[in-house]
């Protein structure tokens, strides 16, 4: 948690960027795993109410009047039940004091107060929930279906958190580097216990156990897999085999931001020529970014001047042909390169992705395109801004199903060489990322270490003792 000063601050802009109305703030419950008493742990608390709120207890609800300049925090003080169980927590009352609040009622009279507001005509503002509690909640305190609440979704609202969260505070960015440095832990003790016969799922679980015993616990659910090739290739019982690559996508959150890094490994600790050729084209995408990224630039144009540099080096082996820009603009790079070249980061490890990505990765500027495969999938376009926080991951993938089907098709068959493709079919698949900082004049990567990934230095880090 912040300081009390933080969080008054940040609701007094939301006021005023939002400017008229009721705005509603649900916190999240804890969720049941197979049955009510056995939850998911630790509990989430809903980021945006973190947010502005800061308080992690499960069973709040924040409303703020803007007409009436009114903050409110509802909840219900525990009993002597919970307190057995559970241990003494603070009252609502307490919670609220904590970060500047000082009105507070029991959490009965939440639908009371948002009927009153609605009767007296004032607009009423909310996000699209995401969780199915929140949504029943949310048609009990406004009368909208689940199925038409993100329709009814604030616009104003959203754009007002988009705005502000977007642009970290330097107390944010502190807290992301130290997730970026238990990250550096996970990702160096993957590269150290890899070997042949180890099972994918062993070195999965030791990377967990760093983000559970150094921090809050993943920012998501690791991706450490043989199988490259697969984007969200969670650990399977395979053992690892010589001769493979293993990708692990992994990252933890700490003081409520993320950290979200890849590496991809040889599993007998040094790359084959194939796959060092593959891999430095991956390697130098990655590094490029950092010439490229900078204030007043869309990420887009990042994007495709990555995917342009990607489908020259991939010419050099022949695995594509013809005119690069032609190539580029018929989307025959996402054949290797399916999706976008990064997304937002911050207290989520897709931050805001909830709030819809046409309002957060795009604006009224920069928009989306849905129609082309691959570039469907690009989560942020915009300009870049001083304080942003962007993942920059390239990657080359071998997917056999995707090959099959562009060869059956004759999609882009003019740049690409489905005869070479072919023999590539074991290959797997590369990525490379780190979490990227926009400065005042350029961009810098987080965290104190740079997880090992030059070539070189990768297979000698890997032959340390561990």
């Amino acid at each position: 948690m912040f300081s009390k000063e933080t969080y008054i601050r940040r609701r007094a802009e939301l006021k005023r960027l939002v400017g008229s109305g009721v705005i509603l703030l649900p916190g999240n419950n804890e969720s049941p795993a197979n049955y009510p008493a056995n939850a998911y742990s630790p509990m989430r608390q809903d980021s945006t109410f973190l947010y502005y709120f800061g308080q992690h207890r499960e069973g709040l609800f924040a409303l703020i009047d803007v007409d009436n300049d009114e903050e409110w925090l509802f909840g219900d003080d525990i009993d002597i039940e919970d307190i057995v169980w559970m241990g003494f927590v603070p009252s609502i009352s307490d919670l609220a004091a904590e970060v500047g609040v000082t009105k507070t009622a029991p959490f009965s009279k939440l639908k009371e107060t948002v009927k009153r507001s609605a009767a007296n005509g004032q607009s009423i503002h909310f996000l699209p929930p995401y969780r199915h509690d929140t949504k029943i909640l949310l048609t009990d305190l406004l009368g909208f279906r689940p199925d038409e609440q993100k329709e009814r979704a604030s616009v104003a609202f959203i754009k007002a958190v988009v705005k502000m969260r977007s642009t970290k505070e330097p107390q944010e960015v502190e807290a992301i580097e130290r997730a970026c440095n238990v990250g550096y832990e996970m990702h160096t003790t993957a590269q150290q216990i890899i070997c042949p016969g180890v099972t994918e799922r062993y070195v999965g679980g030791q990377v967990d156990g760093i983000a559970r015993s150094r921090a809050q616990g993943v920012s998501f659910a690791t991706i450490f897999s043989q199988h490259g090739e697969i984007m969200h290739g969670n650990p399977s019982d395979a053992r690892l085999e010589n001769g493979r690559l293993a990708l692990c996508d992994a990252g933890c959150e700490l003081d409520d931001y993320c950290s979200d890094n890849t590496r991809t490994m040889p599993v007998s600790g040094e790359f084959t020529q194939r796959q060092l050729e593959i891999y430095s084209i991956v390697e130098a995408c990655h590094d490029y970014v950092l010439e490229v990224a900078k204030p007043g630039v869309k990420y887009a144009d990042v994007h495709f001047a990555v995917c342009r540099l990607m489908t020259d080096r991939l010419k050099e082996l022949g695995l594509m042909k013809g005119d690069t820009d032609e190539a580029v603009r018929a989307g025959a790079h996402a054949m290797f390169f399916p999706h976008g070249l990064g997304h937002m980061m911050g207290m989520d490890v897709h931050d805001m992705e909830g709030l819809g990505q046409i309002y957060v990765g795009f604006d009224d500027e920069t928009r989306p395109n849905l129609e082309q495969f691959g570039t469907n999938c690009l989560r942020m376009g915009r300009r870049l801004e001083p304080g942003f926080v962007v993942t920059d991951e390239p990657g080359i993938y071998f997917i056999p199903h995707l090959i099959d089907l562009w060869r059956k098709e004759g999609h882009c068959k003019e740049f690409l060489n489905f005869d070479l493709l072919e023999t590539y079919k074991d290959f797997g698949g590369i990525r490379i990322e780190d979490d990227l900082l926009i400065t005042d004049d350029g961009c810098r990567f987080l965290g104190d270490k740079r997880i090992p990934y030059h070539p070189k230095e990768l297979e000698e880090f890997m032959l340390l003792p561990f």
